[in-house]
């Protein structure tokens, strides 16, 4: 006879065995799966492994490259500036190493840099531009002419470039040595700009820039850098506005000029001055100016090419 007892250790030894099957069914499934995460795992390691070592050897090559046409670059330019003289106007955020190496090729060059200026933040801030403006009109020097435009960037470049370039019809300065003074000295003690001292006119100019711009009104920054640039340019024979990387972005000044057909047909911009290579082509894309021609050379999507005279893209 079948007791009470006996179903309960029958029911018992029922859920036991259940129990301990679920047990050892986990624990060799834990084992599996944990095995198989391990081997992924592991092959994930040497994938990040071999990334990381093609990215060292990159980098080497990169800086091998570098190096090569730092080392070359001053023979690739010898004597293509002649006697040729430059002025240098660099933003904020233009690198001086920058400054220093593209002072150094057009040196290097045959050329010769007929000072600085370094304009302020307060030069691309739109709440200053109807003072901008204002020092413009009132210390433009006899016989110039305003442009057209009233934005502060060609305004400014109205009123800078007849001071700082030569007349490319007749290579004469284009202001008088007390206009040149007057107007400078309103700009800076606006807070404009600083120059160095003895600042001569030059025929051609280098706009050096850094990256993308960031934050409030960017893109007006960006826009104002790339009308003055522009302004400076129809100014005399040619200018250059060489940025960063990162300046040919919507936020960038160089980007700011390729979208603008106007100022893509005069003035020649370069995207990557922080490369020897950059630094290279923006001494040879003067040297186009003066031929007239412009061109949108770097790396970014929107240039044309590497360098004058290269394959275009």
């Amino acid at each position: 006879m079948i007791s009470l007892r006996y179903h309960v250790v029958s029911t018992a030894a029922v859920f036991l065995a259940l129990a301990v099957g679920v047990v050892l069914g986990s624990t060799t499934l834990s084992r599996t799966l944990l095995s198989g995460l391990s081997e992924e795992n592991s092959d994930l390691g040497t994938e990040v492994a071999r990334l990381e070592a093609d990215r060292v050897a990159m980098d080497g090559r990169l800086a091998d490259a570098d190096a090569f046409v730092a080392t070359i670059g001053p023979m690739a330019v010898r004597g293509a500036l002649a006697k040729r003289t430059v002025v240098l106007i660099s933003t904020p955020d233009a690198r001086p190493e920058d400054r220093d190496a593209v002072t150094e090729l057009v040196k290097a060059a045959g050329g010769i840099v007929t000072g600085e200026v370094t304009v302020s933040d307060a030069f691309a801030d739109h709440s200053r531009s109807a003072e901008l403006k204002q020092i413009a009109t009132r210390l433009l020097p006899a016989g110039m002419q305003l442009p057209t435009a009233t934005d502060p960037g060609t305004l400014a470049g109205g009123l800078l470039g007849p001071v700082l370039l030569i007349s490319k019809e007749d290579n004469k300065p284009q202001a008088t040595p007390e206009e040149s003074a007057a107007a400078l000295a309103g700009l800076a003690d606006g807070g404009f700009l600083k120059t160095t001292p003895d600042l001569k006119p030059a025929q051609l100019a280098v706009v050096l820039t850094g990256g993308a711009n960031t934050g409030d009104a960017a893109g007006d920054r960006a826009a104002i850098i790339a009308r003055f640039a522009t302004q400076v340019d129809r100014s005399g024979a040619g200018a250059v506005l060489a940025g960063a990387t990162g300046s040919a972005d919507g936020t960038g000044a160089v980007g700011a000029v390729r979208v603008d057909t106007a100022a893509t047909s005069v003035l020649s911009t370069v995207d990557n001055v922080d490369t020897p290579a950059g630094r290279v082509v923006t001494v040879l894309a003067l040297v186009e100016q003066l031929d007239g021609q412009s061109g949108r050379y770097g790396t970014a999507g929107t240039a044309q090419g590497v360098a004058p005279g290269a394959p275009q893209e």
